[in-house]
């Protein structure tokens, strides 16, 4: 496990200022309630353009990887061997994390993500902490036209924003890669004139994905 923190003093409202934790996680399955655990959490947390700390840790799902898995991912049950549970391992995310008046997690389909950390922080007799959430699949389908992407995946996002990092199923390196995108798509709504966290929490919340002329249709 990697565990890098720069500490500073977190701001508030106006984006510029908030701190966002960027998360991915991989997974041994497509559902916790199915008996899939997470094998993999990266997250990197910055304020203001500037990286403060990345958080790094494979988990051992207490389970052998399906064959899938480790083909998508290329992740071995012989990486996840002494590696820490999440039980254990939560604790210290949350420290990294910070209080939720102080950072906004951003992940891409953040249900996914969010079904099982806070799965995973029940079985372990913790309480999740009520972070604020931005999804950046949602505001994608809210900003950009069909036109300009066919759909809203993260390989997708991250061609179209031409991001340092090439998703490639590994938690860091897709929490890179969504942080790019999500500054991508700050910039578009600078353009709508969106620059506090509650503004964009509000956007989020009300603004239809603009349609081209040639598809109707909504994108899954």
């Amino acid at each position: 496990m990697t565990y890098d923190l720069l500490m500073v003093n977190i701001g508030e409202t106006p984006l510029s200022d908030t701190t966002f934790a960027v998360l991915d996680l991989e997974t041994s399955g497509g559902s916790p309630k199915s008996g899939a655990g997470i094998t993999e959490i990266g997250v990197v947390k910055v304020r203001g353009g500037v990286v403060l700390g990345t958080f790094q840790s494979f988990v051992d799902p207490g389970h052998s990887l399906p064959p899938f898995i480790t083909q998508l991912t290329g992740i071995t049950d012989e990486m996840l061997f002494q590696s820490p549970k999440i039980a254990l391992l939560l604790p210290q995310l949350f420290e990294f994390l910070g209080a939720p008046e102080e950072t906004v997690l951003v992940a891409q389909n953040a249900p996914f993500d969010l079904s099982f950390l806070t799965f995973a922080t029940r079985e372990s007799g913790l309480t999740w902490p009520a972070y604020p959430v931005l999804d950046t699949a949602i505001i994608a389908r809210k900003v950009l036209t069909r036109d300009e992407v066919p759909n809203c995946k993260l390989s997708t996002l991250a061609e179209f924003f031409g991001t340092k990092t090439t998703p490639n199923h590994r938690a860091l390196d897709d929490a890179r890669a969504t942080l790019d995108v999500f500054h991508g798509l700050l910039e578009r709504l600078g353009s709508l004139d969106i620059h506090t966290l509650e503004e964009l929490l509000n956007f989020s919340k009300r603004t239809k994905r603009p349609k081209s002329p040639e598809l109707k249709q909504p994108i899954d």
